[in-house]
């Protein structure tokens, strides 16, 4: 299944592909067969000012730590530009959403009626009359990006007067602005029929899916199933592999979005369904959505027959394999087993990381071609992964103690031996080619360019 290696290290530049700025055409032929296969479209969303009001609290927002804003809205500019370098057309979500509506406006109308009912205003009744009535028709003034910026912040207004000429204190309450929607892969995941519309785990991202869902349907995209309570399904949760798929379960997908997505038409006759593994060095069984909160966190694929992992999670994550009859429903086959003997049956070898990497996001590329990916640089920020566990450890010890020990023996010996995934001797040795990119600041929301991007078209490498 391996494919002949290619010379290793990092790509050179290449011609810029296609922008977002380019026409919207519908995606007839929305597809993804394999992680490896030819990256051809991505869409992603460049953060605002919504992520500014996630990192007032990052946990409550679900970000690992607090970062820089606008150093982390150059790296994902940068993302952007190492990705249209590699011929893949970037779409950002708000270019997109702007030419549906110019040429759907019953979807602008649509959004102006949620608007409607989504901004609230509370206060003197008669002042309350006054600012729906100038909402209302105020609406039709506002442009596409007025209108999604209204979406993502979730706005409401406060109105008290004071004596004196229009002297009025208007309090804005925004409701949980989407921070997190710059981790565009979460929302729904690209399956080879089509798309599958996720539901988020936490009650912060509910809303998310809802605006990607509406988006990809009014652009013409082929979506087979969508995800319904009580299930939850997040894109990071699934690979495409070729002739089967991995589907992870835990923390953000559960029981009910495994069988809801078994019965989908995903175009896949066997589904490995991988439970989320606890790290061995944490003590208890419970895993810590913090170590791996995706199946994308701890494995990913750089090319045909060939894995990037690490070790100690998938000896532990535990897999139940489901193959389709001719009946054309999907049952379980075999004994459950972990993920490193299921994908040594399948003839993939893994190219192990240390716990140290996987927790730096050395595992959340993004595969464009087989056998080259854009990959996070885990030397720029792999300190500051450390310092943050060790600030865990401080608070809790008994929990965290052993990690850190463990991370930092890891850390000395990958320095001393030649250093980080994804600038080794193991990665040239494969031949997998990288363009690697510098996001310290950005991966402080939790997640790397896998997370980043919405895969919207694979082209199988032999087409």
């Amino acid at each position: 299944m391996t494919a002949a290696r290619r010379p290793s290290g990092v790509g050179p530049t290449r011609p810029a592909g296609p922008t977002s700025t380019e026409p919207v055409d519908p995606l007839r032929r929305a597809s993804a067969r394999a992680e490896w296969d030819r990256l051809e479209e991505v869409l992603i969303h460049r953060p605002g000012v919504e992520m500014f009001f996630g990192l007032l609290e990052p946990y409550a927002f679900l970000y690992e730590r607090a970062f820089r804003a606008e150093e982390a809205a150059r790296e994902h500019a940068e993302l952007e530009r190492a990705l249209a370098r590699e011929g893949v057309r970037v779409r950002r979500l708000l270019h997109l959403a702007i030419e549906i509506g110019a040429r759907q406006p019953e979807l602008i109308e649509r959004v102006r009626s949620q608007i409607l009912r989504l901004v609230r205003y509370t206060g003197p009744r008669s002042m309350v009359t006054a600012a729906r009535a100038s909402l209302r028709r105020n609406l039709a003034e506002f442009d596409g990006e007025t209108l999604f910026q209204i979406l993502l912040l979730r706005p409401s207004v406060h109105l008290a007067r004071r004596p004196g000429t229009r002297v009025i204190f208007p309090r804005v309450d925004l409701d949980t602005p989407l921070a997190n929607l710059y981790f565009l892969r979460d929302q729904q995941a690209l399956a080879r029929t089509g798309f599958v519309l996720g539901r988020m785990s936490k009650p912060q991202r509910r809303p998310e899916p809802r605006l990607t869902g509406a988006l990809l349907r009014a652009w013409g995209a082929p979506v087979v199933a969508e995800v319904r309570a009580p299930g939850t399904f997040e894109g990071g949760d699934f690979l495409p592999m070729g002739d089967f798929a991995l589907l992870g379960t835990g923390d953000r997908t559960n029981a009910s979005g495994v069988r809801q997505l078994l019965a989908a038409p995903l175009g896949f006759d066997e589904v490995a369904v991988v439970a989320q593994p606890a790290h061995p060095a944490i003590p208890g069984n419970d895993p810590d959505p913090m170590i791996d909160m995706h199946l994308d966190t701890y494995l990913n694929v750089p090319g045909d027959g060939l894995v990037v992992g690490c070790p100690p999670l998938l000896d532990r994550a535990r897999t139940e394999v489901y193959r389709r009859t001719s009946r054309g429903t999907m049952v379980r086959v075999g004994p459950a087993r972990s993920l490193s003997d299921y994908l040594a049956s399948r003839r993939f070898e893994v190219l192990p990381i240390s716990t140290v990497e996987q927790m730096s996001y050395a595992s959340n590329f993004l595969c464009v071609r087989d056998r080259r990916i854009v990959a996070v640089e885990v030397a720029a920020g792999v300190d500051r992964v450390v310092r943050g566990l060790a600030a865990s450890a401080r608070r809790n010890p008994h929990r965290y103690g052993a990690l850190l020990a463990l991370v930092r023996r890891e850390r000395g010996r990958l320095r001393a031996d030649g250093g980080f995934f994804p600038r080794t001797t193991a990665v040239r040795d494969r031949g997998i080619e990288v363009v690697p990119l510098r996001l310290e600041e950005i991966t402080g929301g939790y997640g790397g360019a896998h997370c980043m991007t919405c895969v919207t078209r694979r082209r199988v490498n032999d087409a």
